[in-house]
């Protein structure tokens, strides 16, 4: 099966660039399953309804979160209602929504997508090591579902890469998010899952991690609290990683995607 992966969609630039190029992606590439990080998406702080369905609209199968699923005030009700709007599943017992669901591709195969929350220098959530142990005993590999894709949401590099090892050839896709810098280490794992410490963010990268550079750089020099951060508006690069897997839902071909913006630009030469 073909996966792509797009990293944190961050405000109205990061929306525009990943809605004209993911139809003609999915097309081009003939993908079975998109999944989409969008907890950035309404203004840099979280997700409305009508962006969940612009992103569902463009070609998404799944769309998770974060740590700001919740920053709109809305998906307190809306998110009960959107089977493929995920927030974290290590969220404690009676939030609203989800943190997993079974998606169909559009060739009829079964895609189990997790989103999960680290906990260093995060939240205190729930241990997201032992919640992904009870879903993937739940819907394994192979039987329950024909891909599994994993997205841990995560400040430390070391917990991401911790979590990637733990869940090695039981999940075909392990993909950091949150910290907005693509990392150059997309590969597959020894037992066959593919996986990249952090995906990178869908936005204006003349910017301090999607945000205007003039509040985030007057805070680290002032240390008092200032203007609300407000999402950088210029030309934005979509950020994601490809996978391919073959028999029994492991990963087969991995790489990195950049279109527009100002990274340089990068795609899958296998398909």
């Amino acid at each position: 099966m073909r996966l792509l992966f797009v990293g944190d969609v961050v405000g109205r630039s990061g929306r525009a660039v990943l809605c004209e190029h993911l139809p003609d992606l999915r097309q081009r590439w003939r993908l079975d399953v998109v999944v989409v990080n969008g907890e950035n998406a309404a203004g840099g702080f979280g997700v409305t309804e009508a962006i969940h369905q612009e992103f569902l609209d463009a070609g998404a199968d799944a769309v998770t979160l974060g740590n700001h699923a919740f920053d709109q005030k809305e998906a307190m009700s809306f998110i009960g209602r959107q089977p493929r709007l995920l927030r974290p599943l290590n969220y404690p017992p009676g939030a609203p929504g989800r943190g997993a669901a079974v998606v169909e591709s559009r060739t009829g195969a079964r895609a189990l997508v997790v989103n999960l929350m680290g906990r260093v220098f995060m939240d205190a959530l729930d241990d997201p090591f032992r919640a992904i142990d009870v879903e993937l005993e739940a819907c394994p590999l192979g039987r329950g579902c024909d891909v599994a894709i994993l997205d841990f949401h995560a400040e430390a590099s070391s917990e991401k890469q911790a979590f990637g090892h733990y869940v090695d050839g039981r999940a075909s896709l392990v993909v950091g998010t949150h910290t907005h810098v693509p990392t150059a280490d997309a590969r597959i794992l020894n037992a066959g899952t593919a996986f990249m410490t952090d995906v990178g963010m869908t936005g204006d990268y003349d910017s301090v991690i999607g945000m205007a550079k003039e509040e985030p750089i007057r805070r680290f020099l002032k240390k008092i609290p200032g203007a609300r951060m407000e999402p950088a508006t210029g030309p934005a690069t979509l950020s994601a990683v490809a996978v391919e897997t073959g028999a029994g839902g492991l990963a087969t071909r991995i790489a990195p995607v950049r279109i527009g913006g100002r990274l340089a630009p990068a795609a899958p030469d296998f398909w």
